[in-house]
């Protein structure tokens, strides 16, 4: 195990009353190059803003070599950032840009007396010092020879390598890296990807990079962190989190993904798609399951050949590979495959133990906090809905007046009583007409089943999520209204003590 250079330890970050990060705990070890990896809006850049110290959390620790500097000001730290803005000084060549850090900085020197005794002494680097250390970072970055250019005058790789250098200058123990590659076209950013990998290999220092693009992470990075909601779901090396996800977010998010519901049937045995599997992952019988199945791991064969049967439906060419979309009954298949097919042919397939991973379920129902009012209806997740509260005491009835008559004839006033509220996936429906349902929110994720969609509908206020099954497709970000039938919504009572 290498040396934490870096250490977060159940940090939480609040701007305002709005939840950013949640309890984010992890490690970077000297000279790594770690990639936090995540949709817009997951909490990346805030996480690497606390490191680089323009950002204090709200509570927790960040440590550096086990020491906290969580309220340490940036120009403390021993980190320099290279943003997706290259801002470079257009008014100064490419010398002069890179040098501009060195020219403020003072280094602390050590002399001697005329009698022995030695004394230090803050001062400038000298012109010559100053020469050699950017003549070191342009040759680092590649760039020998344009030190007297306008960096108006350079493309946007070459900026950003300028930009890389003015940072490395510094010589600092960590590199935060905030999307730089953001702005580049394709061709370029993948050249540069491969240029940072040997920068960090040559620099030795550590990198600590952060990206929403998969393949970039995959590329470059030692360790990913993936990020979603402010929480860290997944920390590992990119073979791990692209073999080995943890949950559906990971699996769907890295890479593409075939994923299905499953059920354990024997021992190492699962059952998807109508058919039983051999896989490796062993989980107790009956036990549901969400299956994922990477495209390149599904292998054609003639129809009487395979376990799976099924009839071609999309054929497109990616350059590298073909990607084929099979209908298996009411599932859809991806395939990536060097072979082609032809659209409406029936194909053969078969999937081997080690192409299959299955994952605990993260959702199985929907569970919150609610409270009975006055009109025998429950408020939760910022919403009101009908509900039937008789269930809550067996036997009883609703009378004309509104109260809860229980067998032995005594009223009760269920107003303000609170209680559990659950509803299954598949007891949901949403709508575009914002007054259709019990409470509104916008989408946040959607995730295809092989012959449906999971979405989660997050509410505005409290943030109260709703996890459902749908064969509608949506989009993601849609403003909808949640409904959810009387007699699907299960209550019982907080506390289970009959009332007097």
């Amino acid at each position: 195990m290498g040396e934490h250079i870096i250490e977060l330890k159940g940090v939480t970050k609040y701007y305002n009353e709005n939840l950013v990060l949640d309890n984010v705990s992890f490690y970077v070890n000297k000279g790594e190059f770690i990639t936090f990896l995540g949709p817009s809006g997951c909490g990346k850049t805030t996480t690497l803003r606390m490191i680089a110290g323009f950002d204090l959390p709200t509570s927790g620790q960040i440590l550096l070599g086990g020491k906290d500097i969580s309220h340490l000001p940036p120009n403390k730290r021993p980190v320099n950032t290279v943003f997706q803005r290259y801002a470079l000084f257009p008014h100064l060549n490419v010398y002069e840009n890179i040098a501009f850090g060195l020219k403020c900085k003072r280094v602390l020197n050590t002399y001697e007396n005329e009698k022995g005794k030695t004394y230090t002494k803050k001062q400038r680097l000298s012109k010559a010092e100053i020469a050699q250390k950017v003549k070191k970072a342009l040759e680092i970055v590649d760039l020998e020879g344009f030190e007297k250019r306008a960096v108006t005058t350079l493309s946007g790789g070459q900026q950003q390598r300028v930009a890389i250098a003015r940072a490395i200058v510094n010589e600092p123990e960590i590199l935060l890296l905030d999307e730089p590659l953001g702005a580049l076209d394709l061709k370029m950013r993948k050249e540069m990807q491969i240029e940072l990998k040997e920068m960090h290999r040559r620099l030795g220092i550590t990198f600590i990079y952060v990206t929403h693009d998969q393949e970039e992470a995959l590329t470059m990075s030692d360790t990913i962190v993936v990020m979603a909601d402010g929480i860290v779901q997944q920390i590992g090396t990119p073979t791990t989190i692209y073999n080995e996800p943890a949950n559906t977010f990971v699996a769907d998010f890295i890479g593409e993904s075939n994923i299905m519901n499953g059920t354990i049937v024997g021992k190492k045995q699962v059952k998807f798609c109508g058919k039983t599997f051999d896989c490796l992952d062993d989980f107790e019988i009956n036990d549901m399951v969400d299956v994922v199945v990477r495209p390149e791991d599904i292998h054609m064969c003639a129809p009487e050949q395979g376990k799976l049967k099924g009839k071609v439906i999309s054929v497109v060419f990616k350059g590298i590979h073909y990607e084929i979309t099979v209908k298996v009954g009411k599932y859809e298949l991806v395939i990536q495959s060097t072979e082609s097919r032809e659209t409406g042919e029936e194909i053969g397939m078969n999937i081997s133990p080690d192409g299959i991973h299955l994952m605990k379920p993260k959702y199985t129902k929907n569970v919150y906090d609610g409270v009975i009012t006055k009109r025998n209806t429950v408020e939760f997740a910022d919403g009101e809905f009908e509900c039937d509260v008789t269930q809550l005491y067996p036997g009883s009835r609703i009378d004309e007046e509104g109260y809860l008559v229980l067998i032995s004839g005594e009223k009760l006033d269920l107003t303000g009583e609170e209680v559990a509220v659950e509803v299954g996936l598949e007891d949901i429906s949403i709508s575009d007409d914002e007054n259709a349902g019990g409470t509104t929110g916008h989408i946040i994720s959607i995730i295809y089943k092989g012959d449906h969609y999971r979405l989660i509908v997050r509410t505005d206020e409290s943030e109260e999520d709703f996890v459902f099954r749908t064969d509608d497709l949506w989009n993601e970000n849609d403003y909808v209204s949640v409904i959810i039938p009387k007699e699907k919504i299960k209550l019982s009572l907080k506390n289970t003590e009959e009332k007097k």
